[in-house]
Protein backbone atom coordinates (compact mmCIF):
# COMPACT_ATOMS: atom_id res chain seq x y z
CA UNK A 1 0.00 0.00 0.00
CA UNK A 2 1.02 3.00 -0.57
CA UNK A 3 2.42 5.87 2.12
CA UNK A 4 -0.71 8.36 1.65
CA UNK A 5 -3.24 5.76 1.59
CA UNK A 6 -1.49 4.82 5.57
CA UNK A 7 -2.60 8.22 6.44
CA UNK A 8 -5.90 8.47 5.09
CA UNK A 9 -5.22 10.28 1.62
CA UNK A 10 -6.52 9.78 -1.39
CA UNK A 11 -3.29 10.47 -3.67
CA UNK A 12 0.26 11.78 -2.97
CA UNK A 13 0.08 15.19 -1.85
CA UNK A 14 3.87 16.58 -2.54
CA UNK A 15 4.71 15.34 -5.95
CA UNK A 16 7.03 17.01 -7.60
CA UNK A 17 5.07 16.54 -10.99
CA UNK A 18 3.74 19.79 -12.20
CA UNK A 19 -0.15 18.78 -11.57
CA UNK A 20 -1.94 21.82 -11.96
CA UNK A 21 -4.67 20.30 -9.46
CA UNK A 22 -2.05 20.67 -6.39
CA UNK A 23 -0.73 24.44 -7.66
CA UNK A 24 -1.00 26.58 -4.76
CA UNK A 25 -1.92 30.07 -5.45
CA UNK A 26 -0.28 32.94 -3.40
CA UNK A 27 -0.93 36.07 -3.90
CA UNK A 28 1.24 36.59 -6.17
CA UNK A 29 0.89 33.57 -8.15
CA UNK A 30 -2.55 34.74 -8.77
CA UNK A 31 -1.75 38.25 -9.97
CA UNK A 32 0.79 36.58 -12.40
CA UNK A 33 -2.21 34.59 -14.01
CA UNK A 34 -4.44 36.84 -14.22
CA UNK A 35 -2.73 39.49 -15.86
CA UNK A 36 -1.68 37.29 -18.13
CA UNK A 37 -5.02 36.13 -18.94
CA UNK A 38 -5.77 39.88 -19.57
CA UNK A 39 -2.58 39.51 -21.56
CA UNK A 40 -4.15 37.26 -23.89
CA UNK A 41 -7.34 39.63 -24.29
CA UNK A 42 -5.80 42.33 -25.54
CA UNK A 43 -3.28 40.05 -27.87
CA UNK A 44 -0.07 42.16 -26.52
CA UNK A 45 2.27 39.61 -27.59
CA UNK A 46 5.17 38.72 -25.25
CA UNK A 47 5.65 37.82 -22.00
CA UNK A 48 7.95 36.92 -19.63
CA UNK A 49 7.79 35.10 -16.44
CA UNK A 50 10.68 34.52 -14.47
CA UNK A 51 11.47 33.06 -11.46
CA UNK A 52 14.47 30.74 -9.55
CA UNK A 53 14.51 26.75 -9.84
CA UNK A 54 11.51 25.10 -8.19
CA UNK A 55 9.44 28.85 -7.53
CA UNK A 56 6.59 27.45 -9.78
CA UNK A 57 6.71 28.02 -13.41
CA UNK A 58 6.25 25.05 -14.95
CA UNK A 59 3.53 24.11 -12.99
CA UNK A 60 1.89 28.20 -13.55
CA UNK A 61 2.18 27.08 -17.27
CA UNK A 62 0.17 23.91 -16.81
CA UNK A 63 -2.68 25.67 -14.63
CA UNK A 64 -3.10 28.61 -17.24
CA UNK A 65 -4.05 25.89 -19.61
CA UNK A 66 -6.20 24.35 -17.17
CA UNK A 67 -7.55 27.49 -16.76
CA UNK A 68 -8.67 28.62 -19.96
CA UNK A 69 -8.67 25.48 -22.10
CA UNK A 70 -12.14 24.95 -21.90
CA UNK A 71 -12.83 28.58 -22.57
CA UNK A 72 -14.28 29.00 -26.53
CA UNK A 73 -11.69 30.80 -28.72
CA UNK A 74 -8.17 29.89 -27.98
CA UNK A 75 -5.66 27.56 -28.43
CA UNK A 76 -2.82 26.45 -26.66
CA UNK A 77 1.07 24.87 -26.91
CA UNK A 78 3.59 24.15 -24.62
CA UNK A 79 7.11 23.46 -25.57
CA UNK A 80 8.91 21.62 -23.08
CA UNK A 81 12.48 21.85 -24.34
CA UNK A 82 13.63 24.69 -26.83
CA UNK A 83 17.22 23.17 -26.94
CA UNK A 84 17.25 23.36 -30.38
CA UNK A 85 20.74 23.97 -32.53
CA UNK A 86 19.80 25.74 -35.27
CA UNK A 87 17.15 27.77 -36.43
CA UNK A 88 15.09 25.98 -38.83
CA UNK A 89 15.58 22.96 -36.33
CA UNK A 90 13.32 25.29 -33.88
CA UNK A 91 11.08 26.33 -36.21
CA UNK A 92 10.27 22.87 -37.39
CA UNK A 93 9.75 21.90 -34.18
CA UNK A 94 7.78 24.78 -33.72
CA UNK A 95 5.41 23.89 -36.92
CA UNK A 96 4.93 20.60 -35.39
CA UNK A 97 3.93 21.44 -31.80
CA UNK A 98 1.33 23.98 -33.82
CA UNK A 99 0.18 20.33 -35.90
CA UNK A 100 0.50 22.43 -38.86
CA UNK A 101 1.47 20.91 -42.26
CA UNK A 102 4.49 21.38 -44.50
CA UNK A 103 3.64 20.53 -48.00
CA UNK A 104 7.62 21.01 -49.30
CA UNK A 105 9.47 17.87 -48.74
CA UNK A 106 12.64 20.01 -47.85
CA UNK A 107 10.90 23.35 -46.41
CA UNK A 108 13.77 25.79 -46.13
CA UNK A 109 14.06 29.00 -43.59
CA UNK A 110 11.11 30.88 -46.00
CA UNK A 111 9.12 27.96 -46.49
CA UNK A 112 9.10 27.74 -42.68
CA UNK A 113 7.91 31.07 -41.89
CA UNK A 114 5.49 31.55 -44.57
CA UNK A 115 3.63 28.30 -43.34
CA UNK A 116 3.84 29.67 -39.66
CA UNK A 117 2.28 32.99 -41.18
CA UNK A 118 -0.35 31.82 -43.30
CA UNK A 119 -1.21 29.76 -39.75
CA UNK A 120 -1.29 32.54 -37.40
CA UNK A 121 -3.28 34.81 -40.02
CA UNK A 122 -6.12 31.99 -40.24
CA UNK A 123 -6.26 31.50 -36.54
CA UNK A 124 -6.05 34.86 -35.50
CA UNK A 125 -8.31 36.70 -38.43
CA UNK A 126 -10.14 34.25 -40.32
CA UNK A 127 -11.43 32.11 -37.46
CA UNK A 128 -10.72 34.61 -34.43
CA UNK A 129 -8.65 32.74 -32.62
CA UNK A 130 -5.96 33.79 -30.10
CA UNK A 131 -3.17 31.20 -30.24
CA UNK A 132 -1.02 30.82 -27.01
CA UNK A 133 2.34 29.46 -27.54
CA UNK A 134 4.11 29.04 -23.89
CA UNK A 135 7.51 27.68 -23.83
CA UNK A 136 8.95 26.03 -20.78
CA UNK A 137 12.45 26.52 -19.44
CA UNK A 138 13.17 29.68 -21.72
CA UNK A 139 16.59 30.28 -20.53
CA UNK A 140 17.59 27.73 -22.65
CA UNK A 141 17.00 29.45 -25.83
CA UNK A 142 19.80 30.48 -28.12
CA UNK A 143 19.89 33.33 -29.84
CA UNK A 144 18.57 32.07 -32.91
CA UNK A 145 15.38 30.80 -31.59
CA UNK A 146 15.18 34.19 -29.91
CA UNK A 147 15.22 35.38 -33.46
CA UNK A 148 13.20 33.06 -34.81
CA UNK A 149 10.47 34.01 -31.90
CA UNK A 150 10.87 37.91 -32.43
CA UNK A 151 10.03 36.96 -35.89
CA UNK A 152 7.04 35.75 -35.24
CA UNK A 153 6.05 38.34 -33.22
CA UNK A 154 6.04 40.59 -36.28
CA UNK A 155 2.67 38.88 -37.57
CA UNK A 156 0.28 41.22 -36.43
CA UNK A 157 -2.82 43.47 -37.55
CA UNK A 158 -2.50 46.80 -36.71
CA UNK A 159 -4.31 46.43 -33.33
CA UNK A 160 -3.35 43.16 -32.03
CA UNK A 161 -0.06 40.28 -31.67
CA UNK A 162 -1.22 37.23 -33.72
CA UNK A 163 0.67 35.15 -31.19
CA UNK A 164 0.80 35.68 -27.75
CA UNK A 165 4.07 34.28 -25.93
CA UNK A 166 4.63 33.53 -22.71
CA UNK A 167 8.71 32.56 -21.85
CA UNK A 168 8.64 30.65 -18.76
CA UNK A 169 12.69 30.88 -17.77
CA UNK A 170 15.22 31.22 -15.04
CA UNK A 171 16.54 34.66 -13.53
CA UNK A 172 19.27 34.98 -16.62
CA UNK A 173 16.87 34.87 -19.06
CA UNK A 174 16.09 38.61 -18.32
CA UNK A 175 19.99 39.07 -19.22
CA UNK A 176 19.63 37.39 -22.54
CA UNK A 177 16.78 39.57 -23.18
CA UNK A 178 18.33 42.65 -22.30
CA UNK A 179 20.80 41.61 -24.85
CA UNK A 180 18.56 41.58 -28.00
CA UNK A 181 17.17 45.45 -27.65
CA UNK A 182 14.87 44.68 -30.53
CA UNK A 183 13.02 41.93 -28.44
CA UNK A 184 13.53 43.74 -25.37
CA UNK A 185 10.97 46.43 -26.50
CA UNK A 186 8.15 43.98 -27.29
CA UNK A 187 7.77 42.77 -23.83
CA UNK A 188 4.69 43.92 -23.08
CA UNK A 189 4.26 42.11 -19.75
CA UNK A 190 7.33 41.12 -17.07
CA UNK A 191 6.29 38.80 -14.09
CA UNK A 192 8.55 37.42 -11.61
CA UNK A 193 7.56 34.32 -9.51
CA UNK A 194 9.08 34.87 -5.82
CA UNK A 195 9.70 32.16 -3.10
CA UNK A 196 6.86 31.87 -0.31
CA UNK A 197 6.85 33.08 2.73
CA UNK A 198 5.84 31.56 5.81
CA UNK A 199 2.51 31.91 6.13
CA UNK A 200 1.84 31.03 2.48
CA UNK A 201 4.15 27.85 3.06
CA UNK A 202 1.64 26.59 5.58
CA UNK A 203 -1.38 26.95 3.60
CA UNK A 204 0.26 25.39 0.52
CA UNK A 205 1.23 22.30 2.65
CA UNK A 206 -2.63 22.56 4.34
CA UNK A 207 -3.41 22.79 0.53
CA UNK A 208 -1.95 20.05 -0.80
CA UNK A 209 -2.82 17.73 1.93
CA UNK A 210 -6.26 18.61 1.69
CA UNK A 211 -6.53 18.44 -2.42
CA UNK A 212 -5.07 14.84 -1.52
CA UNK A 213 -8.08 14.11 0.25
CA UNK A 214 -6.88 14.70 4.29
CA UNK A 215 -10.05 15.13 6.31
CA UNK A 216 -8.56 14.24 9.82
CA UNK A 217 -8.53 16.96 12.52
CA UNK A 218 -5.29 15.63 13.42
CA UNK A 219 -2.30 17.82 12.32
CA UNK A 220 0.10 15.96 10.40
CA UNK A 221 2.94 18.89 10.97
CA UNK A 222 3.36 21.28 13.91
CA UNK A 223 3.86 24.45 13.67
CA UNK A 224 7.46 23.92 14.25
CA UNK A 225 7.86 21.44 11.86
CA UNK A 226 6.45 23.67 8.94
CA UNK A 227 8.70 26.78 10.54
CA UNK A 228 11.74 24.61 10.07
CA UNK A 229 10.61 23.42 6.83
CA UNK A 230 10.21 27.10 5.29
CA UNK A 231 13.61 27.87 7.34
CA UNK A 232 15.17 24.62 5.12
CA UNK A 233 13.36 25.40 1.78
CA UNK A 234 13.66 29.10 2.10
CA UNK A 235 10.22 29.15 0.73
CA UNK A 236 10.68 27.53 -2.63
CA UNK A 237 7.53 25.71 -3.45
CA UNK A 238 10.26 22.53 -4.82
CA UNK A 239 12.09 22.12 -1.44
CA UNK A 240 8.89 22.07 0.28
CA UNK A 241 7.34 19.75 -1.83
CA UNK A 242 10.08 17.27 -1.31
CA UNK A 243 10.88 17.63 2.68
CA UNK A 244 7.42 17.37 3.13
CA UNK A 245 7.15 14.15 0.88
CA UNK A 246 10.49 12.96 3.17
CA UNK A 247 8.59 13.54 6.31
CA UNK A 248 5.35 11.30 5.35
CA UNK A 249 7.76 8.75 4.70
CA UNK A 250 9.40 8.31 7.70
CA UNK A 251 5.81 9.12 9.64
CA UNK A 252 4.24 5.73 8.28
CA UNK A 253 7.83 3.93 8.91
CA UNK A 254 6.78 4.38 12.22
CA UNK A 255 9.01 7.45 13.40
CA UNK A 256 6.16 9.05 15.86
CA UNK A 257 2.67 10.09 15.19
CA UNK A 258 3.39 13.46 13.65
CA UNK A 259 5.97 15.59 11.66
CA UNK A 260 7.67 17.52 14.22
CA UNK A 261 10.28 19.92 14.47
CA UNK A 262 12.88 16.83 15.78
CA UNK A 263 12.15 14.96 12.51
CA UNK A 264 12.31 17.41 10.10
CA UNK A 265 15.62 18.52 11.21
CA UNK A 266 16.99 15.36 11.18
CA UNK A 267 15.68 14.24 8.00
CA UNK A 268 17.73 17.35 6.77
CA UNK A 269 20.52 16.77 8.20
CA UNK A 270 20.46 13.28 6.54
CA UNK A 271 19.96 14.56 3.18
CA UNK A 272 22.60 17.13 3.70
CA UNK A 273 25.37 14.05 4.93
CA UNK A 274 24.03 12.06 1.97
CA UNK A 275 25.23 14.52 -0.16
CA UNK A 276 21.69 15.14 -1.79
CA UNK A 277 20.63 18.77 -0.33
CA UNK A 278 22.59 21.41 0.84
CA UNK A 279 20.51 24.39 2.39
CA UNK A 280 21.57 27.87 2.64
CA UNK A 281 21.53 27.65 6.36
CA UNK A 282 23.67 24.29 6.62
CA UNK A 283 25.99 26.02 4.71
CA UNK A 284 26.13 29.09 7.03
CA UNK A 285 26.97 27.07 9.97
CA UNK A 286 29.88 24.87 8.04
CA UNK A 287 31.09 27.97 6.70
CA UNK A 288 31.21 29.49 10.18
CA UNK A 289 32.67 27.00 11.80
Amino acid sequence: MSYYRVLGLDREPFSTSPDPAFFYQSQRHRAVLANLVVEFRLKRGLSPVLGDIGTGKTTLGRKLIQMLKERPGFLFHMVLDPTYPSEDLFFSALIRTLGIGVSSTSPTLVDYRDVLERYLFQKGIQEHQTVVLIIDEAHKLNPLSLEALRILLNYETNEVKLLQLVLLGQMELLQVLVGMPNLMDRISLKCTLDPLDLAETREMIQFRLREAGYRSRLALFTDEAIETIYTYSEGYPRRTAMLCHRALRALVMGRGRVIDEALVEDLVEQEANAGWFQPKRLQKSSSSV
